[in-house]
């Protein structure tokens, strides 16, 4: 049952973030809801989908689901490889809203980011629920990607050299890397990354 929450909870806030990369769709729903109420069902959707993924999550580990429905067994050492591949999430999405160098070499900083993250817990995570979790958020952000580009996107205009907002990405993001490493993770999460 805790597999059967965490899925709805993915599908309703991966389809309402999955709704912009329909711009028809979108259109409709703005057309009939007006600017505000689509924005008021989406971030209804996303918060309810979000509380869904967090309860069916945990209830999915507390019942011991993510011990004893195995597909893979990663070895303890990609628990290093998890700590280096997150290193970048964070500064990433610090980059995400910003006009920068990083945004501008990396273009979608967030949906890079968002799949760093689910790449490096695949590689760690090998139970249904991981699987379900981070595979189905790693091909929505493949997904978006294409989508982004397909319907052409406006980025910033162009970054060259290294500026301010840079630094402030890097140094916001590390702190968020450690903050989470050595605290964070182990609150919202239960499981301590070190």
């Amino acid at each position: 049952m805790p597999i059967l929450f965490l899925v709805l909870g993915l599908v309703l806030f991966l389809g309402a973030h999955t709704v912009p990369t329909r711009p028809a769709l979108r259109g409709a729903l703005v057309g009939r809801f007006g600017q505000t109420g689509y924005a008021a069902l989406f971030a209804i959707a996303a918060l309810g989908g979000l509380v869904l993924i967090v309860w069916g999550y945990g209830a999915a580990r507390s019942a011991g689901l993510t011990g004893s429905m195995m597909l893979y067994n990663p070895p303890a050492w990609t628990r290093h490889l998890v700590a280096l591949l997150m290193i970048p999430v964070f500064p990433l999405l610090a980059a995400t809203g910003s006009t920068s160098c990083i945004r501008t070499i990396v273009k979608h900083p967030m949906l890079v980011a968002v799949k760093l993250w689910a790449v490096a817990h695949l590689i760690a995570n090998g139970s249904v629920p991981d699987v379900i979790l981070f595979g189905s958020i790693l091909a929505w952000a493949v997904v978006d990607r294409i989508s982004v580009e397909r319907r052409g996107v406006q980025t910033p205009p162009a970054v060259t050299g290294w500026t301010p907002r840079d630094t402030i990405a890097v140094a916001v993001g590390l702190a968020l890397y450690l903050a989470f490493v050595f605290r964070l993770h182990l609150w919202l999460i239960g499981v301590s990354p070190v």
